[in-house]
C-alpha cells in the first residue's frame, strides 16, 4: 500500500480522497486545504488526518492528489515534485505551456511518476472500444453541458474541450497537424465559453470538436470513422455503437461496456500500480503537456479571430 495524499478537497478533491480511501493499492494518511475546516470536514469522514500544511502532508507521504483550482496547480506541483513525491495532477495541467515544461522536466529530475487527469481515458466506454480503433480518418467531438458555475477560471478549451484533445491524441498518435482553424466566443463569462476547432493530421486524419457550457442538456459525444467502420461513444453514458461494413452490409455490434466502473477510480489505480510496479504512468505528464500544447493552439486561433471580427 502506498501512503497517499489529497492536496484541494473542494468537490472533486473529496472524490479523490473517497476513492483513495477505498483503493486497496492505497493507505490515505490525509488531506490538505487552505480552508482547515473543511479539509477537517472531508478528513473525519475518511478517518484521517487533517493536515495544518501542506509540508506536512508532504512529510507523511509517498504520493500525493493535487486537485486545486487550475492557477495554483503549478506551485503546488513544483513542491510536490521538489519534495520527491510521485504526483497525480488534474487537468489542466496548468495555465501556462512554460509551467507545464518545467513540471514535466523537474518529474524526470527527480525520478518520480507524474501522472495527468484525462480521466476519459479511462471511460468504460472508451475501454470497450480502444483495440478497434485502427486507423482513423475522420473523429467528431460534442462535449456540451449546462452553465457549471465551477471550473470557469480558464476557457471552455482548457475546461471541457481538452478531454477530447486527449482522446484524438491518443487515438491518432504521433501525428503532425497540418491545418488547424478555431473560433469561439464568451458567452456568460469573460472567458471562451463556446468553442470549435477544426484540426487535420499530416495522416489526412481530420477532427472536428465542439465544446460548450452554455447548453440546455448534457452531451458528450464521441464519434469515430474509419475504414469499413463507424464508432459511437456516449461516454455520459457509457455507451458503445459499432458498426461494420462486411460484404457489403452493414452489422451493428455492441460491444460489452461495464457501466459499474469507475473511471475516476480506474484511473487512480492505474497511478498507484505504476508507483508500485516503477512503470510509466498511462497518461504521463508528457501527454497532458501534449494536450495542453494543441490547447494553447486552439486558443491562440480563437483569440485572433475574436480580435480580427472585433468580437
Amino acid at each position: 500500500m502506498i501512503r497517499t495524499g489529497v492536496v484541494g478537497v473542494g468537490h472533486l478533491g473529496s472524490v479523490h480522497a473517497r476513492i483513495l480511501a477505498q483503493l486497496e493499492e492505497s493507505d490515505l494518511v490525509g488531506v490538505y486545504d487552505i480552508r482547515p475546516e473543511r479539509a477537517r470536514e472531508v478528513a473525519e469522514r475518511w478517518g484521517v488526518q487533517a493536515f495544518p500544511s501542506l509540508e506536512a502532508l508532504l512529510e507523511a507521504t509517498e504520493a500525493v492528489s493535487v486537485v486545486t483550482p487550475t492557477e495554483t496547480h503549478y506551485p503546488v506541483a513544483r513542491q510536490v515534485l521538489e519534495a520527491g513525491r510521485h504526483l497525480f495532477l488534474e487537468k489542466p495541467m496548468t495555465p501556462r505551456l512554460d509551467q507545464a515544461r518545467r513540471l514535466v522536466q523537474l518529474a524526470r529530475e527527480k525520478g518520480v511518476k507524474f501522472q495527468v487527469g484525462h480521466v476519459e481515458r479511462f471511460n468504460p466506454a472508451v475501454l470497450a472500444i480502444r483495440d478497434w480503433v485502427q486507423n482513423p480518418r475522420f473523429i467528431e467531438s460534442h462535449r456540451l453541458t449546462l452553465f457549471p458555475g465551477r471550473g470557469t477560471d480558464v476557457d471552455v478549451v482548457l475546461d471541457l474541450m481538452i478531454h477530447d484533445l486527449d482522446l484524438v491524441l491518443y487515438f491518432v498518435g504521433a501525428q503532425e497537424i497540418e491545418f488547424l482553424d478555431a473560433v469561439g466566443v464568451p458567452v456568460l463569462t469573460d472567458k471562451v465559453d463556446i468553442a470549435n476547432a477544426r484540426i487535420r493530421f499530416k495522416n489526412g486524419c481530420t477532427v472536428n470538436l465542439t465544446a460548450s457550457r452554455v447548453y440546455s442538456a448534457h452531451m458528450r459525444k464521441f464519434r469515430i470513422f474509419q475504414k469499413d467502420t463507424y464508432i459511437s461513444l456516449d461516454t455520459r453514458k457509457k455507451e458503445v455503437e459499432v458498426y461494420l461494413l462486411r460484404d457489403g452490409t452493414v452489422l451493428p455490434y455492441f460491444p460489452e461496456v461495464d457501466r459499474n466502473q469507475e473511471p475516476l477510480a480506474l484511473e487512480l489505480a492505474a497511478f498507484l500500480r505504476a508507483i508500485a510496479r516503477d512503470q510509466e504512468p498511462p497518461v504521463t505528464g508528457e501527454d497532458g503537456l501534449r494536450a495542453l500544447e494543441l490547447a494553447h493552439r486552439i486558443l491562440r486561433t480563437i483569440h485572433e479571430n475574436l480580435r480580427r471580427y472585433e468580437i
